[in-house]
């Protein structure tokens, strides 16, 4: 067989096509036999041929009916026989099919049945004789006998099937496939409806793996509206002429819930085996499908499953069907595809912006793009979709023809009253939860659509069991989890919102949720509250004042969540209730706690955060409250003590009280069995740290930072659990108990800043033997000049340490016996004073990353440990030499202006920071042959080049501009194989976007010929430049893939010098 032709529909415009094929053939040669053969063949796969009948042939002329439909079809197949010529009738037609393949463009499958091509071109044997006759009959007419030789030449002319010596089964079996396939990509390319979804089901078409002769079953997944089921659709279309049978199921949830299996079952035997066939009941199909298929190459798809059930009556397993056999599946569920074993899943992914803008347009106007002045309005509306093909279309075809001003009203009225039919579709998946799903669904549409994994908490506190439901709402495709954020599309948090709030639409104060501000003042001020309201959520971005009735909580008994931030109430509550189980409120206005905490227990209550509540100056008693796990209270600035219960609470994990400032009074003593975590950071006048039980075992982190401590008590000892202790910046703490270094599992500590303390270790150091220093711990008492000391051999006892930090604490030298810690993998040595650290550091077998920065005496860095990963030596005036770097990532020397050498660098290395520091020998050495062709880091001054990975296949270093004599020794620095560079602008403010950014190559370069010769090319400088980089976002993160052609660089004289030059770092965090 030939191929077939190239030709191609137009897809400008969607014609009402009536027939799929107009078959053209001489009937006394092919009419009975090989035209009726392709005929039902055809038929059979579903396509709808137009075949005159003998009566309509009797006239001599050709009828209207019949140029009708050849007009009305996609496609034509020419039977081209010994005798098409002798028929004037055949002649007409194919003068009309050639005419409509040149202005509808109409495709033309030529099939040369028993006939050479060659003769119907120059129009010899049967054909001469033919137009022998047609000359002699038509001899007034001989314009007529042209066109239909012209015609016939336009055929012959065009790639088709040859049928001589062939099988004729084998023929038309081929014939019907490469016909049907035409067909599905014509029907595709000319549906304007399927923006976005071609490309999808080009993907998906490779997941089915088609070469392959296993059986696969593939699960498309994705939410409601999604266009899993077009897709089907469309691949189905695409790919059922490779198999022997096929069968779509439609429906399948809602068929087998009306009717039952038995007509799912009853349908997939017809489609597949064109035979209506009784079946008793569901067991009777499932035998029926195992035994009738199983040697059946098969393609079926069975569109909108939700349950097991369904698959193992209609598709059981790979057996069930012949090799090579592929079934689909579509479904909202994804862990009902992974429950019965699909070979792979495909997730349909969302319209992006232009696809979305695109499909609307072509809704709503008809057109491929929005007219100027509907374009923002059209934006606006795809916005609101969030790309949803469902929604668009839905949305687009009601917008058809309005008015700008109609479509403003309707995008208002879209915000307050979702649109019902988009909500019916989304609402299926909803509906076929679980009560305490739904739960969970409506808690995270009301109250935490974009939310970080904390919610999971909140949700347990509530009793939902979210661990189990947060999954099934991930399956069944209502949020997603993105990073550590929960996510939930837009049109799904709306129709959650509309679930709540058509419980009850006119009274706010009976509805489960509220959230707006404005139903929340109503019910509070108006004491309008009732038992439904369950959770209440009020945060503002902007501060706003209330008058609520203070007995406004009283009628809410079943409220179990309530969070407030930023509401300055001008009345306080004097209740609150008793079924609360979280109670998170900023701000909170009284100097107490309400009296309803004194007379009635709070069973329930497990979480109380009351932040930066500046009224509030004492806590009531915990006794009332003793299922409390979290207590936080922080920033309560006039707090100035808690109550003596909290010592002795035996449920609470988690007590913070970072910032407040007057607190003072703390019980004498904690006994907490439960605590894992105290927060004392900023505490300003604590001076005391309760003595601490033997049942506390559990404590993990002790923060007591910036506190007026003068020591650690010595029943510190009884934390055996506690991980991390962070006493930075406690200027007062002058000892440690003996206690302290019987921590085994301390991994974190940190004494930056505690300047005073590290004279008393010298005395515990002549006292105290330190457990697992004999035979390799020396003891020794250092001198100590000018308040200046030593790093004291007792810390080498804490050999569970993974991180120290020592920064700010005066050291001029560190012992020996630092090799000791040998589970340390960070040591913070940063601003001390001093001049080298011993040899013994490279024994540190697991240290990563070293700081010693801004010490200020370091004059060098001995060998460091192969395990080390980074080095962070900024601000070191005095450093002169850095040795033997075997595996770290990244190297900051910035600011080391005495810096004279560095040693070879790493092959792995990607980050080196080195501006405002290098001499020129230390450049030099940087960009020394044996670094180049590795993957680096660029730096200069305030922005950051970086690799992306590795994609910079060659080492660049950049030296600021006014290092004028290191620039004289950078003479030359290869960028053979350079191919990208990426840009990275750092901050430290989150709230800053790169909106644009521009830089400048301005390069000398040097041809480089294979013979080593070097030819100038004086003048001539390789520029890029990339403006308005609309790339970078909020991570100020882009790439320029402008390459500049292989060359060697002669020197760099304003390589960044027009970039972007004042971008002072700023910091902002919390």
């Amino acid at each position: 067989m030939a191929s077939i032709s190239t030709q191609k529909a137009s897809s400008s415009s969607t014609p009402s096509w009536k027939y799929d094929v107009f078959l053209s053939f001489r009937g006394e040669d092919t009419r009975n036999s090989f035209t009726d053969h392709i005929y039902g063949a055809l038929k059979q796969k579903g396509i709808e041929v137009f075949r005159d009948e003998e009566k309509l042939e009797t006239g001599k002329s050709i009828a209207p009916a019949l140029l009708k439909a050849i007009e009305e079809s996609r496609f034509v197949v020419v039977i081209l026989s010994r005798n098409y010529a002798s028929s004037t009738w055949c002649l007409d037609e194919l003068v009309k099919i050639i005419e409509c393949m040149k202005e509808k463009k109409m495709i033309i499958f030529p099939i040369f049945y028993d006939v050479d091509p060659s003769d119907i071109r120059k129009q010899t044997g049967t054909f001469a004789q033919a137009f022998a006759k047609h000359n002699e009959c038509f001899k007034d007419c001989i314009e007529k006998v042209q066109k239909w030789s012209f015609a016939l030449r336009e055929v012959a002319n065009i790639k088709g099937w040859h049928t001589q010596d062939r099988p004729e089964s084998k023929i038309i079996q081929n014939i019907v496939r490469d016909l049907l396939h035409k067909l599905t990509y014509a029907s595709t390319e000319n549906n304007e409806d399927l923006v976005g979804i071609t490309s999808r089901a080009e993907k998906l078409k490779i997941c089915l793996a088609l070469g392959s002769n296993d059986v696969r079953i593939i699960g498309i997944w994705g939410m409601g509206g999604i266009g899993k089921t077009i897709m089907a659709r469309v691949v189905f279309r695409m790919v059922s002429n490779e198999f022997e049978a096929y069968c779509f199921l439609a429906n399948v949830r809602e068929v087998s819930e009306r009717a039952g299996f038995v007509v799912l079952q009853q349908q997939l035997i017809l489609q597949i085996l064109k035979e209506s066939m009784i079946i008793q009941d569901v067991d009777d199909g499932v035998l029926l499908i195992k035994n009738r298929l199983r040697h059946k190459r098969i393609l079926l798809v069975l569109d909108d499953v939700n349950q097991l059930d369904q698959l193992k009556k209609l598709v059981g397993k790979h057996i069930w069907f012949g090799p090579g056999s592929r079934i689909i599946l579509t479904t909202r569920d994804k862990h009902l595809l992974q429950t019965f074993g699909v070979d792979e899943i495909y997730e349909v992914d969302q319209l992006n912006d232009d696809e979305a803008l695109h499909l609307m347009s072509l809704k709503a106007f008809k057109k491929d793009h929005p007219p100027k002045d509907y374009l923002k309005l059209s934006k606006d509306f795809v916005y609101y979709v969030g790309g949803l093909p469902l929604a668009v279309e839905i949305l687009g075809s009601f917008l058809f023809g309005r008015m700008i001003d109609e479509w403003n009203s309707a995008l208002d009225r879209l915000k307050e009253f979702p649109e019902p039919k988009i909500l019916q579709v989304l609402k299926i998946s909803f509906d076929g939860l679980h009560e305490v799903e739904k739960e969970i669904f409506l808690h995270i549409a009301c109250f935490f659509k974009q939310t970080n994994k904390n919610v999971v908490e909140i949700l347990d506190y509530l009793g939902l069991y979210p661990k189990i439901g947060l999954r099934v709402l991930i399956d069944k495709s209502l949020i997603k989890v993105c990073e550590d954020y929960f996510w939930m599309h837009d049109l799904l948090h709306e129709m959650g919102k509309n679930i709540v709030f058509q419980e009850c639409p006119k009274e706010p104060g009976k509805r489960s949720r509220l959230w707006l501000f404005k139903d929340i003042d109503d019910v509070l001020t108006n004491n309008m509250g009732t038992q439904a309201i369950e959770g209440m959520v009020l945060k503002l971005h902007e501060p706003k004042e209330a008058y609520w009735n203070p007995k406004s909580f009283s009628k809410i008994h079943h409220l179990k969540l309530l969070i407030i931030d930023n509401v300055h109430l001008l009345r306080a509550p004097k209740h609150l209730p008793n079924a609360l189980r979280y109670l998170d409120w900023s701000g909170y206005p009284l100097k107490s706690f309400p009296s309803s905490f004194q007379h009635q227990p709070f069973e329930m209550l497990k979480f109380i955060r009351l932040k930066q509540s500046l009224q509030l100056i004492e806590t009531l008693n915990f006794n009332k409250i003793a299922n409390l796990e979290k207590l936080v209270l922080k920033g309560c600035i006039n707090l100035l003590g808690l109550h003596t219960s909290i010592g002795v609470h035996k449920k609470l994990i988690l007590l913070n009280l970072k910032g407040c400032k007057n607190l003072r009074s703390l019980p004498s003593k904690f006994e907490m069995e439960s605590l894992k975590i105290l927060i004392l950071s900023d505490c300003l006048k604590v001076e005391r740290i309760p003595e601490f039980g033997e049942n506390m075992e559990r404590v993990s982190e002790l923060y007591l930072d910036a506190t007026a401590i003068t020591k650690l008590p010595t029943s510190i000892g009884n934390l055996t659990g506690l991980a991390l202790l962070d006493v930075r910046d406690c200027k007062n703490l002058i000892s440690l108990p003996s206690t302290f270094f019987n921590m085994k599992s301390l991994k974190n500590l940190n004494f930056s800043g505690c300047s005073k303390l590290l004279e008393s270790l010298w005395r515990i150091n002549e006292s105290v033997e330190e457990p697992g220093a004999s035979g390799i711990l020396t003891r020794f008492k250092p001198r100590i000049p000018n308040s200046m000391c030593q790093l004291s051999t007792s810390l080498m006892g804490l050999g569970s340490l993974t991180n120290l930090v020592l920064s700010s604490c005066y050291l001029n030298a560190i012992p020996n016996d630092i090799c000791c810690l040998s589970s340390l993998e960070i040591l913070n040595l940063s601003d001390n004073k001093f001049e080298c650290l011993p040899e013994s550091i490279s024994q540190l077998s697991a240290l990563q990353l070293l700081n010693v920065a801004d010490c200020m005496k370091l004059i060098s860095l001995p060998k460091l440990p192969s395990s080390i990963r980074s080095i962070e030596a900024f601000d070191c005036p005095s450093l002169k030499a850095v040795t033997n770097l075997l595996k770290p990532n990244s190297l900051n020397v910035a600011d080391s202006m005495k810096l004279i050498s560095l040693p070879k660098l790493p092959p792995r290395i990607r980050s080196i920071e080195a501006f405002d520091c290098p001499s020129p020998k230390a450049v030099k050495n940087i960009l020394t042959p044996y670094s180049l062709g590795e993957p680096r880091l660029l730096l200069s001054n305030r922005c950051r080049l970086a690799n992306n990975q590795g994609v910079i296949n060659t080492f660049f270093a950049v030296i600021r501009k006014h290092h004028q004599e290191a620039m004289e020794e950078l003479w030359q620095c290869d960028v053979n194989g350079f191919s990208h560079i990426g840009i990275q602008i750092p901050t430290q403010n989150t709230g800053l976007e790169v909106k644009s950014f521009g830089f400048r190559m301005g390069l000398d370069v040097i041809r480089h010929n294979f013979d080593n010769s070097v030819i100038s090319e004086e003048g001539k400088k390789v520029k890029r430049i990339c403006d308005d980089y609309d790339g970078a976002g909020p991570s100020g993160e882009g790439s320029s893939n402008d390459v500049p052609h292989p060359k060697r660089i002669e020197s760099i004289p304003e390589f960044l010098a027009h970039g972007i030059s004042d971008c002072d770092e700023s910091s902002d965090s919390d």
